[in-house]
């Protein structure tokens, strides 16, 4: 993995940015954009400008579930994150959930003392009971099941997830991008696809009138946990045919394919065979994209700052390789950027070199 140095408490985006001074809007973030090891700093709203005609952005529509609700294990106060919702379809009304203790602060910290049995109350009366780990990898997630109305339970009683690097609750509407639509079964994802959370309304109409186009696909993706950093768990996904045409067809030609978030990566290349030809695809994925298993559609990744152990770092070693990614988070914390959900961007795209018809001798 990339050897990313500690990332300075001052550095966490406590408020989003459209909360830090008057007339600023969600594109009122920094742009780290990186060619290779080559790196250059702007504005968020210099995207369009920074992408050509052709490119192809792929944007993750899955909205933001108020997925933090209170309960209670006998008579401690827990705060329950539902994280994704087992496969109905298939028979298993379960729920993935973390269950987290009050820190004090307004915000969690990590429970150590969750075991299979544990009965939760849920507010409206709502029994929650943990069955088994997610996976062999850890007891943080559980698969539960509820007497409770979840969706209805996320409506009522539901907060967006919280860590401790951030100020205050903030509404749910803070917490959904431009791209997010609501799906009829209520499924969302438990933390914000944030990539994308930058762009407003404007930047897309000028990112269309330039000539870059957008493929929606859909990954639901689960609680991380700041003081966690596993590998992804598996996560639903689904890549329209629609999307999967205009990526080929982006792919064929000049275009770049950009995709928006490492949870954007996560899908396309889900629905990508080994001769890269992405396919409509839906159902769950426990892809992992590693340098080793490289990436067979993404040319380049605009994505948040991730912390040193976080599993995303090695998705950005698969596109841009681990140099590129040392020397552009060594600039970061250099330049003072932002981390987390309401911070700064960085922008990976291909390294451009100069074709040799082109050189001379004043190239140079």
């Amino acid at each position: 993995m990339t050897t990313v140095l500690r990332v300075p408490e001052e550095l966490s985006a406590r408020v989003p940015a459209e909360q830090r001074g008057p007339g600023l809007d969600r594109d009122a973030v920094r742009l780290l954009v990186s060619r290779g090891t080559a790196v250059s700093h702007h504005g968020f709203a210099e995207l369009p400008g920074l992408l050509r005609a052709g490119d192809l952005l792929v944007v993750n529509t899955s909205p933001t579930l108020a997925a933090a609700v209170d309960g209670r294990v006998g008579h401690a106060r827990v705060v329950v994150h539902f994280s994704t919702r087992g496969d109905a379809a298939h028979g298993d009304g379960r729920w993935a959930v973390e269950l987290r203790e009050p820190d004090g602060r307004g915000t969690t910290r990590a429970r150590t003392s969750t075991h299979a049995g544990s009965e939760v109350r849920l507010p409206g009366g709502g029994l929650l009971v943990l069955e088994e780990p997610l996976s062999a990898r850890g007891e943080r997630l559980w698969w539960a099941r509820t007497t409770a109305d979840v969706r209805g339970v996320l409506r009522e009683h539901g907060r967006p997830v919280r860590y401790s690097y951030t100020e205050r609750d903030q509404p749910l509407s803070v917490y959904q991008t431009v791209f997010a639509l609501p799906y009829a079964d209520g499924a969302g994802s438990a933390e914000m696809p944030s990539a994308a959370r930058p762009f407003t309304a404007r930047t897309v109409a000028e990112l269309v009138s330039r000539g870059v186009q957008f493929a929606p696909v859909t990954l639901h993706t689960g609680v991380s946990s700041a003081e966690a950093h596993e590998p992804p768990y598996a996560e639903r996904f689904a890549v329209p045919a629609e999307s999967a045409r205009l990526i080929n067809a982006v792919k064929a030609g000049a275009g770049r394919v950009v995709a928006v978030g490492t949870t954007a990566v996560r899908a396309v290349e889900s629905a990508a065979g080994a001769d890269g030809v992405v396919r409509a695809a839906r159902g769950w994925t426990e892809l992992v994209v590693t340098p080793e298993r490289g990436v067979r559609v993404v040319d380049g990744l605009l994505t948040g700052l991730h912390e040193p152990e976080a599993s995303h770092l090695l998705m950005l070693e698969a596109v841009a390789g681990r140099p590129a990614v040392d020397r552009s988070y060594e600039e970061a914390l250099r330049g003072l950027y932002l981390w987390h959900e309401f911070g700064d961007v960085h922008l990976i795209l291909p390294e451009e070199r100069p074709h040799a018809e082109h050189c001379d001798s004043n190239s140079w």
